[in-house]
């Protein structure tokens, strides 16, 4: 299970756990309004949005560099800390070394959702007078920090090492970050620097013994963000078992999260970012024209589910944060857990094929594409438009 399974009382120990959970007094506050632009502002929120899409759509792969390297959690942990977020950005002392307090703080208050957090409230940018220099300051490290952390993902898959910059960030924040553990906490310094596009690629050189146990490492990656959405995501609330466990609450940004979330699914299995049908180095493409009827039918299934999963997603009730018990969340549960099943087969049909050398050729064929037109497109674009939304919220201030 992902960090960002845990409850906000776990996030707000372990934030208390740092010595930076309240302030000594109300008299500690600087409360001074930033000096900014409300144009800047409405621009940055449009850039958060831009960003927060590119991330969900590395949701179907966050094996690799964002597991290992505990970027998944550090930067995307829900639901906030709240409480323990508001005294830290009241706390002038506290926050007098962010860069080097970001990179240890509890998850619960960075990334994504700590600088939604002080962007937006209920669905709309916050205006400029309530926002406080101490929260512009903060929002600059944070997301400072969050371009460090996608400009990694960048660097850990690219086999070529192409960009000289990211791969120079992507070693000072493997060196100085840490790992955290289920429970939120930080527990030691990260393993050095990989390159899991290089491993991926060369099946027995990383995590993967063999082609076959890459190409079905990405219908893993599929299922376990289709687990989420439906069981976590939208299943926790709409049940009743935790209805404080609304992802992107003050953007009202959950339904397209969601939604992203299925898109990466598609990318993956159809072998390119943005795709509308599959390629003829993809998973997908393979399946159907493997001579294998049980196999073909499969992926047409798989394909028929991936569709209706997605509309089903789009046609619920907006905002999910005031609407996460309407029936639609039930029928976009169930899309998701039949294209979960059908993903399932899916494998078990693939997985008769260890040993088969022929379907290795091929499935080396898929993950060398994989890795350079979905995971490493996916995160050179995420990287871009986060080192964009960090340009755009330093501006916010005159």
């Amino acid at each position: 299970m992902k960090t960002k399974n845990l409850l906000t009382m776990a996030a707000m120990a372990a934030v208390m756990m740092t010595g930076f959970a309240s302030c000594s007094s109300d008299d500690d506050a600087d409360n001074s309004v930033v000096n900014g632009s409300l144009a800047a502002l409405d621009q940055a929120c449009m850039d958060w949005k831009v960003a927060r899409a590119n991330w969900e759509n590395t949701e179907a792969f966050l094996f690799g560099a964002a597991d290992v390297y505990s970027i998944d959690p550090h930067t995307d942990t829900w639901p906030v800390a709240a409480n323990d977020l508001a005294d830290v950005l009241r706390d002038a002392k506290s926050m007098s070394n962010l860069d080097n307090f970001i990179k240890t703080a509890n998850s619960g208050i960075l990334g994504y959702h700590g600088l939604e957090y002080v962007l937006f409230r209920q669905g709309q940018p916050r205006k400029i007078d309530q926002i406080t220099t101490l929260e512009y300051d903060y929002i600059c490290a944070v997301a400072k920090d969050l371009y460090n952390a996608t400009a990694t993902l960048e660097a850990c898959w690219d086999s070529k090492e192409s960009n000289a910059e990211r791969q120079r960030l992507a070693k000072e924040y493997v060196a100085t970050h840490l790992a955290i553990d289920d429970d939120g906490n930080q527990e030691g310094a990260l393993d050095g620097f990989q390159n899991f596009g290089k491993a991926f690629k060369n099946p027995g050189t990383g995590d993967w013994e063999t082609a076959l146990d890459a190409t079905l490492e990405i219908i893993s990656g599929c299922q376990e963000i289709i687990g989420e959405v439906g069981d976590s995501k939208i299943g926790l609330p709409y049940t009743g078992e935790d209805n404080t466990y609304i992802e992107s609450p003050y953007a009202y940004n959950s339904i397209t999260d969601f939604y992203d979330n299925i898109v990466s699914c598609k990318n993956a299995l159809y072998g390119q970012m943005d795709a509308t049908a599959p390629n003829e180095k993809s998973l997908i493409y393979f399946c159907k024209n493997a001579g294998n009827a049980t196999l073909a039918a499969q992926a047409g299934n798989v394909e028929a589910k991936l569709a209706a999963a997605l509309s089903k997603i789009k046609a619920m009730k907006a905002p999910f944060a005031l609407y996460y018990s309407d029936a639609s969340c039930k029928t976009a549960m169930d899309a998701l857990g039949e294209l979960d099943d059908a993903l399932g087969e899916m494998a078990e049909t693939l997985k008769g094929y260890a040993g088969n050398a022929t379907v290795a050729s091929q499935c080396q064929i898929i993950n060398e594409n994989y890795v350079d037109n979905v995971v490493l497109a996916t995160y050179r674009t995420l990287a871009d438009n986060a080192q964009k939304l960090y340009q755009s919220i330093v501006k916010i201030k005159n």
